[in-house]
């Protein structure tokens, strides 16, 4: 009779209690962070080049010195940035030099035309040691062209380059694009 009353009451305990349903785990839940880290970059390489790297202006005759000489080089530059950018130029020297003779870089005349895909401000400038804009305010984007068109008149080619001894004068221009 004690067990019987002692389950009664436990029974009753369980009643007046209320019941606790107990279910069985069927998913979880986890949380995690996901981070994009983004840096600013710009890079340039040199797109299509004419004839080994090198800007060629012949001068073989007398209808050479009396003329305008341009030359065009088609996406010149490919440009990767992350921010709108300038590009600029100069020359590494201030004169192009063969052997002991030297003409001055301020003969030839370089210039950002249209037809790639490069988009800002396009300048002409008459090439110096100095860093000069070329390019300004270029939209930020991914492989973007340059084309570039370096000229010489034909007042510098018959003042300047005719009367210089013959050779094969050459002289560094650099580019650098720099992000805004």
């Amino acid at each position: 009779m004690k067990k019987q009353i002692t389950i009664a009451t436990l029974s009753l305990g369980v009643i007046a209690l209320g019941s606790t349903k107990i279910l069985a785990q069927n998913s979880a839940q986890v949380n995690t962070s996901v981070n994009i880290i983004l840096a600013d970059i710009i890079s340039m390489d040199v797109g299509t080049a004419s004839s080994g790297d090198f800007v060629n202006f012949n001068y073989v005759n007398t209808a050479d010195y009396n003329s305008s000489k341009n030359v065009t080089v088609p996406n010149s530059l490919v440009i990767n940035s992350s921010k709108n950018f300038d590009v600029k130029v100069k020359s590494e020297g201030a004169n192009f030099i063969s052997g002991a003779n030297a003409i001055p870089v301020n003969v030839l005349q370089v210039k950002a035309v249209p037809g790639g895909s490069v988009v800002g401000t396009m300048n002409e400038i008459t090439l110096s040691t100095d860093d000069q804009v070329l390019v300004s305010n270029a939209r930020l984007g991914a492989k973007q062209t340059l084309n570039i068109a370096y000229s010489i008149s034909a007042e510098k080619a018959s003042k300047i380059l005719l009367g210089k001894p013959t050779g094969n004068y050459t002289q560094t221009v650099t580019y650098t694009a720099t992000a805004l």
